[in-house]
């Protein structure tokens, strides 16, 4: 049996594609996650529902569950989030002074 180019061009493209998937497997292992639940503290989300303590938020694209920090807080109304706990965030309502800011 003879050993052709066309089975060795072969042989090397399979061990590369091979090497390829692999590294990028490893990449994708190493690599930091982009956001979590500290990222999310801070940050001003959008009140879905009225919340009286609890209610739900849009934040990051997806409904979360809160729970409001002092007074009643109405749909639409902007909040900051002050904890993550679980699935649940904590939420106050966003001050006056810091939209003039």
């Amino acid at each position: 049996m003879e050993i052709t180019p066309l089975i060795i061009i072969a042989i090397v493209c399979v061990a590369a594609f091979i090497v390829f998937v692999i590294y990028a497997i490893v990449k994708a292992q190493r690599r930091r996650l982009a956001t979590g639940t500290e990222e999310m503290i801070g940050k001003e989300v959008v009140a879905q529902t009225a919340l009286n303590p609890k209610g739900t938020v849009l934040a990051e694209g997806e409904l979360w569950t809160a729970i409001a920090k002092g007074n009643r807080i109405e749909p639409g109304e902007e909040v900051i989030i002050t904890k993550v706990e679980g699935l649940k965030l904590w939420v106050t309502k966003k001050s006056k002074e810091k939209e003039g800011e």
